[in-house]
């Protein structure tokens, strides 16, 4: 049992993309196992005009170490609760103090694991100086515990936090140190450059294509982690192979799950998804000025706004492909309205349809295929591959598409409903990935009982695969096979696959609703946690065992 587990991410408290989703539903079952002798860091990037949302201040076993802790002059701590299932301890720091220290640490850094920082750009500094207040934290934390015997374990997540596990590992030999890494900078910046990843994998090199993308201070403070740590992870077996490739160490497999508290039960979750679909309906209505009755199958994407990476390019070309295999099929008029639920930058929601929605007869809107003004509606790709489609929404299109470029939070003032409060409402979510290391959009809306469907190069799509089979009336979950060349069989899969679920009755489609349910169970924290549980035990022996000699 360990005495002490820390776990250092720029996402503690602080919601910014997938990583805020592992740590957040993890930590409920985390801090079963160990009470308050669990402690989140996070970067303290809030201020009394802009308040963590979830982050409360509070008195906690810490108190006795705050109000003694030699820290640098001008670095701030604040000790609370992450408000979140399990309120587990959270450290916030302030690192901006410490940019004084930059040049001595990244030349201590260099002469110790040749991480080269001379290259940095963009968040690197900032991120390297979060981590190295996190690891003075822990560092300050544990001498102030001064136990020889404490088994302690540092988690970091993601290059972000290398720095920290390097100079604790220097500095404090006895902390059992894990780094996980959730997606290699590498691995995404040759997708994000449009390279093909996983067709010329072997002949990849990681430091090579680290200078030919000037990433070097990235990579090189990334793989460098990765090697240190006592134990290195990673959340899938897709992205094992990456690492293997381009960092050069294998790693654990330590899949991400899902809490099943965020879904609703029974009635609840009965009266949540009649909620949503009518939502989803009127505003649908309010744009196009046209009825779409309670049989309407409705459909989303969401995620990040990477066309190629999350397959948003592969989702609407499957939507024009089904529009025209339903022009075909006059036996049903059931209708589809499809959404693109991915954040863009949005100006504001529209005042037009916002008008709309507040009437009895909405009358059919100019641009009727977006819910809020963009900054950018040249160049958004979403909406401007929308209209390069001549999905125009016109009155008796079978498929209705809809662009939402906003954040669902539940004040966007168009659907003003959380994307939780909305998931139960859809009928189908796609997720096409190219580059996905595990992919939490499809375990979420498994586990709101949507069919879904996926690609094999999503780490969740490639373990329901090889976990459950490929019976997706079953497990309610299509996983189709996608490379680097079969864009366009990978287009027609996903059309068929919603063909096969528009014309399902609602026993079958129940069936599948259920199936998916039972996925998103297997694949719960529940399970998952004891793949952490023996990497903890792996890199405490390597600690144990380094003290020794």
């Amino acid at each position: 049992m360990l005495d002490l587990l820390f776990e250092t991410s720029w996402e503690v408290c602080n919601k910014v993309g997938g990583i805020y989703a592992v740590l957040s539903t993890k930590a409920k079952t985390l801090h079963q196992q160990y009470k308050d002798n669990l402690v989140f860091i996070g970067p303290d990037v809030w201020t009394d005009e802009n308040p963590s949302p979830f982050f409360r201040e509070a008195k906690t076993p810490l108190g006795a170490w705050l109000s003694q802790a030699q820290l640098p002059a001008g670095m701030q701590v604040r000790v609370g609760r992450w408000d979140i299932p399990g309120k587990p301890i959270a450290v916030l720091v302030t690192y901006e103090a410490l940019y004084s220290y930059k040049n001595a640490l990244y030349t201590d850094m260099w002469n110790r694991y040749r991480v080269d920082s001379l290259h940095a750009y963009g968040d690197y500094d900032e991120s390297c100086m979060f981590a190295y207040a996190a690891a003075l934290v822990i560092e300050s934390i544990v001498r102030w515990k001064n136990n020889p015997q404490l088994k302690v374990v540092a988690h970091f997540d993601e290059w972000t936090t290398g720095m920290g596990l390097l100079y604790l590992k220097a500095q404090l030999p006895q902390v059992a140190t894990v780094f996980t890494t959730h997606a290699t900078s590498i691995g995404r910046s040759i997708c994000g450059n449009g390279k093909p990843l996983y067709d010329y994998m072997p002949g990849y090199y990681g430091d090579q294509m680290a200078g030919e993308l000037n990433m070097q201070s990235k990579h090189s403070l990334e793989k460098a982690a990765a090697h240190a740590a006592d134990v290195f992870t990673t959340v899938s077996d897709v992205t094992a192979r990456e690492c293997r490739q381009l960092l050069e160490r294998m790693p654990m497999v330590t899949p991400n799950a899902f809490e099943q508290h965020f879904v609703p039960k029974g009635t609840k979750f009965a009266a949540q998804r009649l909620a949503a679909r009518q939502r989803m309906l009127r505003v649908a209505s309010a744009l196009t000025g046209q009825p779409f009755d309670d049989n309407t199958m409705l459909i989303a994407t969401s995620g990040r706004l990477e066309m190629r990476n999350k397959g948003i390019d592969i989702y609407l070309d499957a939507l024009s492909s089904l529009r025209s295999s339903l022009e075909c099929v006059t036996s049903q008029d059931r209708r589809v309205v499809a959404f693109v639920l991915v954040p863009a930058w949005m100006k504001s929601a529209r005042a037009d349809l916002a008008e709309n929605l507040s009437v009895k007869k909405p009358h059919r809107l100019f641009d009727p295929v977006i819910t809020h003004n963009l900054h950018n509606a040249d160049s958004d790709p979403v909406y401007n591959r929308i209209n390069a489609l001549g999905f125009h929404n016109e009155v008796g299109d079978k498929v209705t598409v809809i662009d939402v470029p906003c954040y669902l939070n539940g004040d966007d003032g168009i659907f003003n409903m959380t994307y939780y409060d909305l998931l139960p409402g859809l009928d189908a979510a796609v997720f096409p990935s190219y580059y996905e290391p595990w992919g939490y959009t499809p375990l979420e809306s498994a586990a709101h009982g949507v069919a879904t469907i996926t690609t094999d190069l999503a780490g969740f799509g490639q373990w329901v695969r090889d976990t459950l089979g490929d019976d997706s009336d079953k497990t309610g979950v299509k996983v189709l096979h996608r490379t680097d060349s079969n864009y366009g069989d990978t287009v027609q899969a996903i059309a068929s696959s919603l063909i096969n679920l528009y014309v399902m009755d609602h026993k079958q489609s129940q069936a599948v609703s259920k199936g998916a349910r039972a996925t998103s169970k297997v694949a719960s924290w529940d399970n998952f946690i004891k793949c952490y549980d023996v990497a903890y035990g792996h890199a405490l022996k390597a600690a144990q065992g380094r003290l020794s000699h």
